[in-house]
């Protein structure tokens, strides 16, 4: 497209519906960060000698990136926290678009476990590189991008303070509906950094009476 010049996105008919889709449903700021995700992870994934078409559907790694935090959004808002929201969200879209069973089910793991790079990092490159790409766009954290590649990825999807959209996005969730932020989970501990409240300890976790005797 046009639009975004000659960044290596992978068009075809899915992943632009994918794109609009997302687009239409997310605040701006999280719909870039989407986008740049995929950039920086294809990017990341050079690094690792990870090649779209060899060793990668890039395809399915562009439809797990633009909707990685489709949860955050208004129509994905349910009762999970927004990883698993967000991984429903779309599978059931993906679903509905003709996307084959056992691709879905890639993209909902890869989405379902961005927050947990420890995982993901295992899997095969369409899961891993999500959280991969995500944290490179809000850290800078891995090799160096060519020079000028970042201006030239901003100039066409701007940060729009990123980092703090989507901060306020995953708090505002947890805020309103407080089993989407459970104790020592990515968004509680985001939660917890808000407002200020402790999390309750392991032995006030625990049941049984193991602690009585």
């Amino acid at each position: 497209m046009d639009a975004y010049g000659d960044l290596p996105f992978p068009w075809t008919g899915l992943t632009l519906d994918a794109m609009r889709f997302a687009q239409s449903i997310e605040e701006p700021a999280i719909f870039n960060h989407s986008m740049r995700t995929y950039l920086y992870g294809r990017f990341v994934g050079e690094h690792q000698d990870l090649r779209p078409g060899r060793d990668y559907d890039d395809e399915l790694l562009f439809l797990a990136c633009i909707l990685h935090d489709a949860g955050l959004s208004q129509p994905g808002n349910g009762e999970q926290r927004f990883d698993i929201d967000g991984a429903d969200l779309a599978a059931g879209w993906l679903a509905q678009h003709g996307l084959p069973a056992d691709k879905v089910t890639i993209v909902w793991d890869a989405i379902a476990l961005h927050l947990i790079p420890e995982v993901a990092t295992r899997k095969r490159p369409e899961i891993s590189l999500v959280p991969v790409g995500a944290g490179y766009d809000l850290s800078a954290d891995g090799p160096p991008l060519p020079d000028g590649y970042a201006e030239r990825v901003h100039a066409v999807l701007p940060r729009l303070r990123a980092a703090v959209v989507l901060h306020d996005a995953v708090v505002a969730q947890a805020l309103d509906n407080p089993r989407k932020a459970p104790p020592f989970s990515i968004p509680g501990e985001m939660v917890r950094q808000a407002t200020g409240q402790s999390w309750p300890t392991w032995r006030e976790l625990t049941g049984w009476g193991d602690y009585d005797a």
